[in-house]
């Protein structure tokens, strides 16, 4: 069937081309068309369930909201984790599903199973699902500024006009708001004139709300015309609420402002923006739409961004903070700029091996083509542009055209041989046919032993997947135009002058290096076979030098600061620390800006206390850096200054923070996970593996939670003197959450914006446990006011701030950074501390997470994946040769392949990974093709020495078999030089590329590299002997046959 498609490809040229040329253009097509981002989106299907519980401690908050929540969602269908956060105030659900779950269809699993769970919270709290947004959809960060306007003023800004007109752009989930103050209206009731006018708390709270509402009259007819009635009543400003009416006896009445102090102040702040060290502004996060594309989606908000613009005051004007569309176009580039290097360098291999410019076009035409499938077909099935899936088509580029490479030069071979007479064309399609059918299950065998990483679960599944995709589909497009395009491009230019194969300089050269090492391969067979063996036996000390690690950092070209402090700190020296840490970053010449965030934003995918900072550091192109300086240089001289008391430091990336945070909770390289009943017995122990852990070598920073640090001011009535005095403990508790808390009562309407009203205390009377005891009044039943300290003991205490659970157990985090280390080793040594060290109560247990967590998961797939991959590229073999011998001789390259491949990954001083490992994977296809053109040769030399020995009417003996090799191997050397050549050109361009996505890309190419280097010696010298031993330990010696003949 392939030697009839190949004859009928030669002889239909116009349809061919026909064809290639509508291929073409629905390939520059998909390249126009395919969406861009710089890496996958790695992050798991979350539904996340955000419930307001404003004022409330974090244990009432744990108690009340999050435990009945987390219990109900553990029974969600392909739910694989559930976490729950108790902040002040706020509670997160996270549920995070299994890989493959739609997230619509997860989000409405989790809305049936919260109608029960809802059941089981106070009638007043109301849970909500957060938007339908990806872990990492924070794409695009902005801030408000301008001169001479106040944080209120350009908070306002941001919440009532510019958020509403970036979330309408296409793509948007969410637009959340952080920074600045929020007006407040402060109703700050006086309590000695509230006894002395008789009026108690509710009184005032009860007539706010009344006071601030508009009514409908239906409609009157007047004078032939309708009229609608409008009862108007809405507060507006301070002087509608001084106006108040509270009571009326006689002919004074007593109005609000006669018994509390109205002003517009701020409201309560649980996240701080700031910029440059600069001081304080107001910002916008824009939330990714799960599913969109990130560059369309940015450009939209930009072009909203744009609009909303011309409608600011005057001087007030919006700055971009974080743009991942940088991150992406660099990420594209490095890869197109690659992929132009390898088709130039595989294109010069081509023209200096053949000497012969028309027959290297072939070749240099179908690269493009192939290529232009692939992206045809990657529209098709939906996988964008990012550094994986181009990078699937840079380690497939070399290969691409072997097939081109080996049939070219075997129709030179052809030609040369050609008589007078003799068509052109039928030579050209007889070289093809002759090895075209091997060629193309050559190149199917490096498609299908891609098709094992399709097995990949999780992060690294979505990681490498494209790559996968890409890789198989250029593999197989070029197996496609084997036998179709590259006939026909034959025999169009396949013409003219070519150069004689004994006279190519190049050809030349390598035959006289050759013949002499395969002439004492063959003297020695044995001891080649031997010494190979021993060469494979002593990889073993690289191999055990190698590290590992779950994944390579990917350079974003922003780093992500995430300092952690002590609980308990105030928004006031909050904001004041991270002005401080921004100023110091600032002064480094190698950064841009600097954008720092404390405490959380207004949207349900922040759940971040106050005592955790987010300071993202934009940095300038790399020429503008200091001499010698790169990546880890700067993270080290910053880490050394910004060393602060309480203070721990932790170094990431924005997308790779995200995703790590999504997906195991821990937003540092390695996170421990301490699990049991007790929140206090947790923290002790935290704090024994924390010190365990700081002595292992490499640790540069293990911060425990301290999770019951915080100050709290416990209320804690008396139910006798309650029932003494007649005192509900509703009236109590009213006291403490309106005078102490704050209640916001009513919500002003004023044009389109809305401004809460509050009700407490004066600071004075709320900041000493004394003044609260003796000034905060409660109700009697019979109308009385009572002092708080007669009813209730006010005492300070200690607590927790934040209270985090997994799948509803408590749970408190151990965060661990690193350098100079590879992961596995840490954490085993760290693991070993921890056990020699600490001794855990019954009940508590440890959890290693972080990328630890994927790196076991990864490992024990990769052994399932591999020989797999094995057992796939035997199958493929063996349905090629219909022969074990042939099939056995090639699989022999594969483990020979793992020498150099191993040395180079030592020698460049990498670990492993997962993305070494799926070089590996692709090494093995490709050694095995090369073995497969080993033995096409090899067998045609065979199979003309038989045709000449049963020609003379004589056996085939040994002496022929040593002259077949000899024919088939060293007169063959050009094809099978050119085809290792041409994917190690390929490859050299990714190895020396320093861009964006590079860092990954490297570990793939190296081990294909160095595996090219040794399989090639094996190709060309063990298996011509291994061939030799395997073919001829039947065949008779030549001085018996002359013996024979003599008799």
């Amino acid at each position: 069937m392939i030697a009839g498609l190949i004859r009928w490809s030669a002889r239909s040229l116009l349809l061919v081309f026909i064809a290639t040329l509508g291929l073409i253009g629905g390939g520059l097509y998909a390249v126009r068309h395919v969406s861009l981002d710089a890496i996958p989106d790695l992050s798991d299907t979350q539904v996340i369930v955000y419930t307001e519980m404003s004022g409330q401690a974090p244990q009432v908050v744990e108690d009340q909201v999050t435990y009945p929540l987390t219990t109900a969602m553990l029974a969600v269908p392909r739910s694989r984790a559930v976490r729950g956060f108790s902040f002040f105030g706020v509670s997160f659900v996270y549920i995070i599903f299994e890989d493959g779950t739609d997230i619509y269809w997860a989000r409405s699993r989790v809305l049936e199973y919260l109608n029960s769970g809802a059941q089981k919270l106070p009638p007043e709290v109301k849970p909500t699902l957060g938007p339908d947004a990806t872990g990492v959809g924070w794409v695009f960060q902005y801030v408000v500024v301008g001169a001479n306007r106040s944080l209120a003023e350009l908070r306002s800004l941001q919440d009532w006009f510019i958020r509403f007109g970036v979330a309408k752009a296409e793509g948007v989930a969410e637009v959340a708001s952080v920074g600045g103050f929020v007006r407040q209206y402060n109703v700050v009731v006086d309590p000695v004139k509230l006894r002395s006018f008789g009026v108690p708390l509710a009184r005032v709270i009860e007539t706010i709300r009344a006071s601030n509402r508009e009514v409908g009259g239906r409609v009157v007819e007047m004078a032939e015309t309708e009229f609608m009635v409008r009862g108007r009543g809405y507060i507006k400003n301070v002087a509608d609420l001084e106006q108040i009416v509270l009571r009326a006896e006689g002919t004074v009445p007593v109005l609000l402002r006669d018994v509390a102090r109205i002003e517009l102040g701020p409201d309560e702040r649980r996240g701080v923006t700031e910029l440059d060290g600069e001081g304080e502004v107001v910002s916008g996060i824009v939330l990714q739409r799960f599913g969109q594309n990130a560059l369309d989606v940015i450009a939209n908000v930009k072009s909203k961004l744009k609009e909303v613009a011309t409608g600011l005051p005057e001087g007030v004007r919006i700055e971009p903070v974080y743009d991942r569309s940088d991150l992406i176009y660099r990420a594209i580039e490095t890869l197109i700029h690659t992929l132009i290097e390898e088709s130039i360098v595989v294109a010069v291999v081509c023209f200096v091996f053949l000497l012969h410019l028309r027959s290297a076009l072939v070749a240099i035409i179908t690269l493009p083509v192939g290529i232009l499938m692939a992206f045809l077909a990657m529209h098709v099935l939906g996988i964008g542009s990012n550094i994986m899936s181009l990078g699937g088509i840079a380690i497939a580029i070399g290969a691409m055209i072997d097939a081109a490479i080996v049939m070219i030069e075997n129709a030179h071979k052809h030609l040369e041989r050609l008589k007078p007479g003799e068509s052109r064309t039928e030579a050209i399609i007889a070289a093809a046919i002759e090895v075209g059918p091997a060629l193309f299950f050559s190149l199917l065998v490096i498609t299908v032993s891609f098709l094992p990483i399709f097995t990949l679960e999780a992060q690294e599944g979505r990681l490498f997947k494209p790559l996968a995709w890409t890789k198989s589909l250029a593999m197989a497009a070029s197996a496609l135009l084997s036998v179709t395009l590259v006939p026909a491009l034959m025999v169009l230019f396949v013409r003219g002058r070519i150069l004689p194969e004994r006279r190519n300089p190049v050809n030349r050269a390598l035959i006289w290096l050759y013949r002499p090492a395969i002439r004492l391969v063959l003297w020695a067979r044995v001891p080649t076979i031997l010494l190979a063996v021993a060469v494979l036996g002593a990889t073993a000390w690289p191999a055990m030098r190698v590290g590992s690690e779950f994944m390579p950092s990917l350079d974003e070209g922003t780093l992500f600061y995430m300092p952690t402090t002590l609980p308990g700190l105030s928004v006031t020296k909050s904001a004041e620390l991270l002005q401080t840490q921004d100023k110091i970053i600032k002064s480094f010449p190698e950064v841009a800006s600097v954008y720092g965030k404390a405490g959380r934003a207004a949207t349900a995918t922040d759940p971040a206390p106050l005592e955790m900072f987010e300071t993202v550091i934009n940095l300038k192109p790399k020429d503008q850096w200091r001499p010698g300086m790169n990546i880890d240089k700067v993270i080290a001289e910053l880490d050394r200054a910004l060393q602060f008391p309480g203070v721990s430091n932790a170094w990431t990336m924005p997308i790779k923070a995200r995703t790590d945070m999504l997906a195991t909770g821990i937003r540092t390289p390695v996170g421990i996970k301490l699990l049991g009943r007790d929140l206090g017995e947790l923290e002790n122990l935290a704090r024994q593996v924390e010190a365990a852990v700081r002595d292992v070598p490499g640790t540069t920073s293990a911060f425990a939670e301290r999770v019951t640090g915080g100050s709290f001011l416990d209320i804690v009535p008396d139910r006798t003197r309650l029932a003494q005095y007649g005192v509900l403990i509703e009236d109590l508790q009213l006291a403490v959450s309106s005078a102490l808390g704050g209640e916001a009562v009513a919500t002003t309407v004023e044009g389109r914006e809305r401004y809460t009203i509050n009700v407490r205390y004066p600071r004075d009377l709320r900041s000493d446990p004394r003044a609260i005891a003796s000034d905060v009044l409660v109700s009697t039943m019979s109308g009385g006011m009572i002092p708080l300290g007669q009813l209730a003991e006010v005492k300070p205490n200690r607590g927790p701030t934040t209270i985090r659970t997994e799948n509803a157990q408590l749970a408190v985090y151990i965060f661990i950074d690193y350098r100079d280390r590879d992961l596995g080793g840490y954490v085993a040594d760290a693991q070993r501390a921890v056990q020699e060290k600490v001794k855990f109560p019954p009940g508590s247990y440890a959890v290693w997470s972080g990328q630890f967590e994927f790196l076991q998961r990864a490992e024990a797939r990769l052994q399932i994946v591999v020989p797999a991959t094995l057992l796939l590229i035997l199958v493929l073999l063996y349905i090629n040769f219909q022969r074990m011998t042939e099939t056995l001789i090639v699989m022999l390259s594969l483990p020979f392949s793992l020498v150099g491949g191993f040395w180079f990954v030592w020698w460049m001083g990498f670990n492993m990974s997962v993305a070494v490992a799926v070089g590996f994977i692709a090494l093995a296809g490709v050694a095995a093709e090369t073995g497969v053109v080993m033995l096409i040769y090899l067998d045609h030399a065979l199979a003309e020495r038989r045709r000449r020995a049963e020609a003379e009417g004589r056996p085939l003996d040994r002496s022929d078999l040593t002259a077949a090799i000899v024919e088939g191997a060293v007169e063959r050397v050009r094809p099978k030089m050119m085809t290792v050549t041409a994917i190690m050109a390929g490859l050299v361009p990714i190895l020396w590329s320093t861009g964006t996505g590079s860092e990954v890309m490297q570990r793939i190419a190296v081990p294909m590299i160095g595996g090219m280097v040794s399989s090639t010696l094996l190709t060309l010298l063990v298996i011509p002997a291994i061939y030799a031993l395997v073919k001829g330990w039947r065949l008779q010696p030549a001085s018996i046959r002359l013996t024979e003949a003599r008799t």
